[in-house]
């Protein structure tokens, strides 16, 4: 039993040391998620998956940006998260 112990043991070290390197190389350790950020735009407001450097979508209106983001969330059993004009999280909606 003690063999058995300590050989999950260093199967867990070894796990923890190569995505240790893994995230200093920048290779994403975790799967991504599909939670749509609602987020202010020099435009107005935009739509952004978690993770994206681009915009899924841009919209006038926050109620507007918060619709599609619902929309894609729904799809995905994801999350939405909308921010304020000062880019703060003021809510977060949960589909999953």
């Amino acid at each position: 039993m003690a063999n058995i112990l300590e050989s999950q043991f260093w199967i867990n070290l070894i796990k923890k040391i190569i995505k240790s390197i893994a995230k200093d190389k920048g290779i994403r350790t975790s799967p991504r998620t599909w939670h749509q950020h609602v987020v202010p735009h020099k435009d107005g407001w935009a739509v952004k998956r978690e993770g994206n450097k681009t915009y899924s979508s841009t919209h006038r209106k926050q109620s507007t940006a918060i619709r599609k983001a619902k929309t894609l969330a729904r799809r995905y059993d994801a999350d939405v998260i909308i921010h304020g004009r000062d880019g703060a999280i003021r809510d977060r909606i949960s589909y999953d």
